[in-house]
């Protein structure tokens, strides 16, 4: 098996560059031409990707993250949910490193077998940078209105933080 993963991405060049050869396609001319887009695509965000590291920077440093957390545990303690994934609900759709580096701070403390630690690993597959993606995906076509993009991410975001609580509980507890 790993000798196989090995060869997928020149196997993958060789069949792309056939391909193209075949249709009568200048390949090199359209690699070109797409990495001219990258570029101006990272042009274009890097504005909004700056202002979203500051923002998040700040949030961490000014201490809030930690006051919201507390106030936040006297309702979640009742519905269940474990104290210390709080701060990882509010920093996961903000920054993805962020919560990476709370994620290796539950599994640490608590450890990957726990209950806190469960249900941090399946909140991180199931949630997004939210708005990270936002920023990145509206600011590569330059939409300045996100209309009910952020909304319903957000909102998404949230059923996954419920659900993984409850689909740990289910499925490694039986309650």
């Amino acid at each position: 098996m790993n000798s196989i993963s090995f060869y997928i991405v020149p196997c993958m060049m060789v069949i792309i560059i056939t391909f193209g050869i075949a249709k009568k396609i200048d390949v090199f001319d359209s690699f070109i031409s797409g990495a001219k887009e990258g570029v101006h695509s990272t042009f274009s965000i890097v504005p909004s990707i700056i202002g979203l590291i500051t923002a998040v920077s700040m949030l961490k440093a000014s201490g809030f993250l930690d006051i919201f957390s507390s106030f936040l545990s006297l309702l979640f303690k009742h519905l269940g949910i474990p104290t210390p994934i709080i701060p990882l609900m509010i920093l996961r759709p903000i920054s993805g490193s962020g919560s990476l580096a709370l994620l290796d701070s539950i599994l640490s403390n608590f450890g990957p077998d726990s209950f806190a630690g469960r249900v941090a690993s399946v909140l991180m597959g199931s949630t997004e940078t939210t708005f990270y993606a936002v920023t990145v995906y509206l600011g590569s076509v330059n939409i300045k209105n996100s209309r009910h993009a952020i909304p319903a991410a957000l909102l998404a975001d949230l059923s996954s933080f419920i659900l993984s609580c409850i689909f740990v509980r289910m499925l490694f507890y039986g309650t």
